[in-house]
């Protein structure tokens, strides 16, 4: 016998980044200004990403393209990563992320790809918190999502016995 579900998930949607409140429009500057420094010759596709710590430092990521395509990495882990590294008491409070094209205007907002979703479900899961997530592209809508479980629903944890 078959059950048949929904999951509803909850997002906030601003129409520009100057509805976005201060603290998180900040972080969304941070992480446009970084994918000034990504590399991305094979795609033109630059994506900057700012994470917000607990203790209020910001660390940016860029995504860093590979001729080998699956040797590179997104800007949201090279943030995550990053700030595990240098703070790896801190938990992440907030992370942002834009878009940039070469070769059109990205209007629409950017969500994380799936392995980012992962990597970031990992860190709530490890630091006990949810993680604040805004994204978006060049100009317009920013999505904010509280938490992980609105942006990745069924999560893969490996549990041990």
């Amino acid at each position: 016998m078959s059950n048949e579900k929904s999951i509803e998930i909850k997002y906030t949607e601003y129409t520009t980044h100057r509805e976005v409140p201060a603290k998180l429009r900040a972080l969304l500057a941070k992480a446009k200004s970084a994918y000034e420094n990504s590399y991305a010759p094979y795609s033109q596709f630059h994506v900057g990403s700012a994470v917000l710590l607990e203790n209020g430092e910001i660390i940016v990521g860029t995504n860093q393209e590979n001729a080998s395509f699956p040797a590179g990495i997104c800007a949201e882990r090279t943030a995550l990563f990053s700030a595990a590294t240098q703070y790896p008491d801190q938990a992440v409070v907030a992370i942002a992320i834009a878009a940039h094209s070469e070769q059109y205007m990205v209007q629409e907002p950017v969500p994380p790809c799936g392995v980012c979703r992962q990597v970031m479900a990992e860190t709530e899961k490890r630091q006990e918190t949810p993680i604040d997530v805004l994204f978006t592209g060049e100009k317009g809508r920013v999505i904010h999502v509280s938490g992980t479980n609105n942006l990745l629903p069924f999560v893969f944890r490996l549990e041990k016995d």
